[in-house]
Order: C-alpha cells, then sequence, then structure tokens
C-alpha cells in the first residue's frame, strides 16, 4: 500500500471517530424517562421529580467526547509506532523510536482511560 493511500485511509478514519465520538450517549443508547423534552406531567409520572439539570450532562458528553476522540488518536499512534517497528529492519535509532512512539502511545491512553473514570465519578457526585 502506498504511503498516499494510507494517509488518505488514516484521515477517514480519524473523520469518523471524531464525528462518532461526539454523538451524545444517552440519545442513541438509553431512552431517557427524564427528558426536558417531556411534557411535565409524563415526567412525573415515570417518577422523576424537580427540574432537569442539563448542564452536568453536556459536560460528561462534552469531555467524553473529547476524551473517546484522544482515546482513538492514542490507538491510531499505537498502529503507526508497530508499523515504524516491522519497517525498521533492524536499525536502532528507527526501533528506539517506534518503541518510544508506542510507550507514549499506550501512557496517554491509560491516561484517557482514568480522565474518562474520574470525571465520570466526580459528575457522578456533584449530581
Amino acid at each position: 500500500m502506498s504511503l498516499k493511500k494510507s494517509k488518505l485511509i488514516l484521515s477517514a478514519f480519524i473523520a469518523l471517530a471524531s464525528i462518532f465520538s461526539f454523538l451524545p450517549a444517552s440519545s442513541v443508547l438509553a431512552y431517557d424517562a427524564c427528558s426536558s423534552d417531556l411534557p411535565e406531567d409524563v415526567r412525573k409520572a415515570n417518577g422523576c421529580s424537580g427540574s432537569t439539570d442539563e448542564l452536568p450532562s453536556a459536560i460528561t458528553g462534552i469531555v467524553n467526547g473529547v476524551i473517546g476522540l484522544l482515546a482513538v488518536v492514542a490507538v491510531i499512534f499505537i498502529i503507526v509506532g508497530g508499523i515504524q517497528y516491522m519497517t525498521s529492519a533492524g536499525d536502532s535509532g528507527k526501533t528506539k523510536t517506534a518503541k518510544n512512539t508506542i510507550l507514549y502511545a499506550l501512557i496517554g491512553l491509560v491516561i484517557c482511560a482514568l480522565a474518562f473514570a474520574i470525571v465520570n465519578w466526580l459528575i457522578g457526585i456533584l449530581k
């Protein structure tokens, strides 16, 4: 595969991943019985009390989208590092660069996972 073609595929993958990472999970995966779009009497019948505060949900959605995008970028860098490692042909300089790329991408992926967990934990406490 040529370098130009692989860059095009990588660009398309990044574009699709960034588009799908910003979709709010609540509207895609689950029905929100306490949505502010529903009439007040329907929300009360569903067991919802008071007004709906959508700010924590909006913050969570935005932060999770950004973290998801960064995680996708980290995975792409792991793949790039693997390709660099396979094509290094035993050159110690190229091998070291490839290993560092993989290492730093893995560290970034761990940071993304921890940030995701911390943000969702804090939002859960604040609700």
